[in-house]
């Protein structure tokens, strides 16, 4: 992509009421725009990051067997009264509406009850099972407080995966494959190493549910981190056990933390309630066993750039960078820069080329800021010898090479 045709611009400052990190970056590099509290639009480079993400996503989910759908936004009232979810003093963060006949419907919080009752079409035996069906859709919750730029939302995109299985075995042996792709999703987008396993509370169902819990700083979640067993346990569990579920371990570090995903056994609560049920071989009729799998993936985005940034700006992972680098076109080298751009493109390169007509140091200073993994540079010096300024984003280093060289270190 030509910078030059990129509608969006860069900002030396965020607004002021912006306190988070990576509300203040996004902004000021033009891959969000805030419509209003907890509402955040994305511009052209912050959707390529976010299709990155749910493009690592689907393809984990894919691979343990996941059927990807798109399920409704408006919801029918019927399903959340039948499981006691309507009301909003049960679940307090309903967005509701009415339509001109004054029939109420409600904006999706969540999607337990829809694909329950939609399964009801669809599941009758026991050869119709397991399915482990998943969306990305966008949510809606009426937060009391929306801060943190990305990490806490009112309106979000949400992959929701819910699994029907036959029994408690069958739906336990999927969700030890969902806590494997779990770990496998946030490795690839390059916030693995800080994000633990951490126990939490499993409500009626089992005795814990699981959360997935990046260790920052700036993180509104306190977990309980065990250093032998490298998981966390969260602030719930702690205050009933003080001591690791998995190896009994009592010396626990308090860190702070960013949910980035969970994943719940339901049992039977929601088949019960709306009548899923299946025949086995021998012609007897049980409720389906549910489990509920979620990352928000613009979360995901924002707990990147918490994590990596400096003074200059973002520093994304190269799984999830809009482009793999920056070409920077100097006095003297732009002609060169259009070949250089050309064969990176041919290579297979994503590329975002600034071919804009202003200075050397502006181009500079939006490249750090914008944070793709590599910047190239193509001045008069360069192009005469017909080689490249190589540099890594979170390296000082710079390095001259020439385009093959600069392609074979792109794509390694």
């Amino acid at each position: 992509m030509k910078q030059s045709q990129l509608f969006t611009k860069t900002s030396k400052s965020a607004p002021a009421e912006e306190q988070s990190t990576n509300a203040k970056l996004l902004l000021r590099a033009g891959f969000i725009h805030k419509e209003m509290a907890g509402a955040y639009s994305f511009l052209p480079l912050g959707l390529r990051v976010l299709n990155n993400i749910i493009a690592i996503i689907r393809e984990e989910m894919n691979a343990i067997g996941g059927e990807e759908l798109l399920l409704t936004s408006l919801q029918n009232p019927e399903p959340w009264k039948k499981t006691k979810r309507w009301d909003n003093s049960v679940v307090d963060m309903w967005f509701k509406t009415k339509l001109s006949n004054e029939a109420e419907l409600g904006l999706a919080n969540t999607h337990e009850e829809p694909i329950t009752a939609l399964m009801g079409h669809h599941i009758s035996s026991w050869r119709d099972l397991p399915v482990y069906a998943y969306q990305f859709q966008t949510k809606f919750r009426n937060e009391l407080r929306v801060r943190s730029g990305l990490l806490r939302t009112r309106e979000f995109i949400m992959k929701d995966l819910y699994s029907f299985s036959r029994s408690q075995e069958e739906h336990e042996a999927f969700y030890e494959s969902a806590k494997a792709a779990y770990a496998k999703i946030f490795d690839r987008i390059g916030i693995g190493a800080s994000t633990l396993l951490t126990f939490a509370s499993g409500g009626s169902f089992s005795k814990y549910s699981h959360e997935f819990q990046t260790l920052c700083d700036t993180g509104e979640d306190t977990v309980y981190v065990c250093k032998d067993c490298k998981v966390a346990v969260n602030k719930e569990i702690i205050e009933e056990q003080s001591a690791c579920p998995q190896c009994k371990n009592t010396e626990l570090k308090e860190e702070r933390a960013i949910e980035v995903g969970n994943i719940f056994s339901l049992g039977t609560r929601f088949s019960e309630a709306l009548g899923l049920k299946f025949i086995d071989e021998q012609g007897t009729k049980h409720e389906v066993v549910m489990g509920s799998y979620g990352i928000g993936p613009g979360r995901v985005m924002g707990t990147a750039v918490e994590l990596f940034h400096d003074e200059k700006g973002i520093l994304w992972p190269s799984g999830i960078a809009p482009f793999s680098c920056h070409l920077l076109a100097f006095p003297g080298g732009e002609a060169q820069a259009k070949i250089t751009y050309e064969k990176l493109q041919q290579a297979g390169c994503t590329v975002l080329y600034d071919d804009r007509d202003v200075s050397p140091g502006e181009k500079m200073a939006d490249a750090d800021l914008l944070g793709m993994p590599w910047r190239l540079i193509q001045s008069g010096k360069t192009a005469e010898k017909k080689v490249v300024e190589v540099k890594k984003r979170d390296k000082e280093t710079i390095e001259i090479m020439d385009i093959k060289t600069v392609i074979k270190r792109l794509k390694s």
